[in-house]
């Protein structure tokens, strides 16, 4: 096989996007325990469910935001490098994924939350990120002035690489046997690893803005900068509101609460640029990787406020470990990273993807559909988590099975919309995993 046929983005776009299905697939099968309890309870049972879903959502997010980056590299420096270090990583990837979904089906579980796989197949991880620094290394050293996405993407995958490392302190005797401190670790992580994928992400979107309006003034701008300082603060530091219900150093939960605090300034930036983006939605309404912006912009707006409401201690103490969290993990994740990879893959996997094609009228469609799908999900999970959250903190409380009856209708609910949110995901897949037209109408 000639080197330059390889095509390392695109070929970790097309893997996340079956990572993606995974995930949702797994997800309706877990949603569906919830209304049928003995659903799959013979064989593979939400026990496993939950984490082959889990994994497939860390996977999607992982290799797309991988591919991402890739495919913005190829296009920075007009040529592809080291490809076959590029392909080893996908080989390590493939061996690590493939060794994780078999040991969860054989109930072969050892590690922790959101990690809950044997830590031996993070090894192949941990290597294929270290090649995925050098590779990103070896192309960037020759760009004379990166704009921001570029330094958005160094600090995403280099904090990456140290926070996954830090994730597994608890295989050393030392952490594991100081409960509050092995906690504290770990929450923490989850926290930061998101900080971690979202600079990739995020600086993927402003590369996509530069791209799609043809100029460099989204990454270039002084603005643009700012908002990447104050996300990597936020990357270093807003793990703290994670850690609220731990007994831990007061001053701590302080900085973790003033730091999410600091989030109202993204969401008045996005307020602020409305206007503007308004007058954009007329110009580039009609291109699928726009809408799929759009969309993210929108979400954000959404999340951004969820998240600061739950960073109130007041409020966390109602919402932490309930189906409210689930919403705010999984909004973020098909709401923000999601919309932002599928946006990616039009513009690099199915670029002729246009209004005027016999698909686009139909796709549009289906883009709405996950809109209003996801809008209702996210209603149903809130609701049943602000419902269980009271329960918990009654002091008049029913029994568990007498209250979870109660959230049976929100239940159905997200499970419905959970099945409406696969199909359409699947048709998006389906149709950038085919092969391009050769030529335009």
């Amino acid at each position: 096989m000639e080197e330059t046929k390889i095509e390392p983005g695109k070929l970790f776009l097309k893997t996340a996007l079956v990572m993606m299905l995974s995930a949702a697939l797994f997800g309706l099968l877990a949603a569906l325990t919830y209304i049928y309890p003995d659903f799959l309870k013979e064989s593979v049972g939400f026990t496993a469910l939950r984490p082959l879903h889990v994994s497939s959502a860390l996977f999607w997010i992982i290799l797309g935001a991988t591919g991402c980056v890739f495919s913005g590299l190829n296009t920075l420096t007009k040529k592809s490098k080291n490809n076959k270090v590029a392909l080893l990583q996908w080989g390590l990837w493939i061996l690590s994924i493939s060794g994780i979904f078999i040991s969860y089906f054989r109930k072969d579980f050892g590690g922790r939350e959101y990690w809950e796989f044997n830590p031996i197949w993070a090894l192949p991880i941990a290597l294929a990120w270290i090649l995925f620094l050098y590779n990103f290394f070896s192309r960037i050293k020759k760009l004379r002035k990166w704009p921001v996405y570029v330094w958005m993407w160094l600090t995403g995958i280099v904090f990456f690489m140290f926070i996954f490392l830090e994730n597994y302190l608890w295989i050393f005797p030392y952490f594991r046997q100081h409960f509050i401190t092995d906690m504290t670790i770990q929450w923490k992580v989850n926290g930061s690893l998101v900080g971690s994928w979202n600079q990739m992400l995020y600086g993927t979107a402003i590369f996509l803005m530069d791209k799609i309006s043809g100029s460099k003034k989204a990454g270039q701008n002084k603005i643009a900068f700012a908002m990447y300082f104050l996300g990597l603060f936020n990357l270093m530091f807003n793990w703290g509101h994670h850690i609220y219900t731990l007994p831990t150093e007061k001053y701590i939960r302080l900085i973790g609460y003033s730091v999410s605090m600091t989030e109202w300034i993204i969401f008045l930036k996005i307020i602020y640029d409305w206007r503007a983006t308004v007058t954009t939605i007329q110009k580039h309404y009609h291109y699928f990787p726009y809408k799929f912006i759009m969309a993210s912009d929108i979400w954000v707006f959404f999340h951004v406020l969820q998240a600061t409401l739950i960073s109130i201690p007041a409020i966390n103490i109602y919402t932490h470990g309930t189906h409210f969290t689930v919403a705010h993990s999984m909004g973020t994740t098909i709401g923000i990273n999601t919309m932002i990879l599928l946006a990616v893959c039009f513009e690099f996997l199915k670029p002729d993807t246009y209004q005027g094609t016999k698909s686009y009228q139909f796709l549009n469609w289906v883009f709405w559909f996950l809109q209003v799908f996801l809008l209702v999900f996210l209603i149903a999970l809130m609701t049943a988590g602000i419902k269980k959250g009271l329960w918990q903190l009654s002091s008049n409380q029913s029994s568990f099975s007498d209250m979870m009856q109660t959230l049976y209708p929100y239940f159905v609910a997200f499970t419905v919309t959970g099945a409406g949110i696969l199909i359409t995901l699947a048709i998006f897949a389906f149709h950038l995993l085919q092969p391009n037209s050769k030529s335009k109408p």
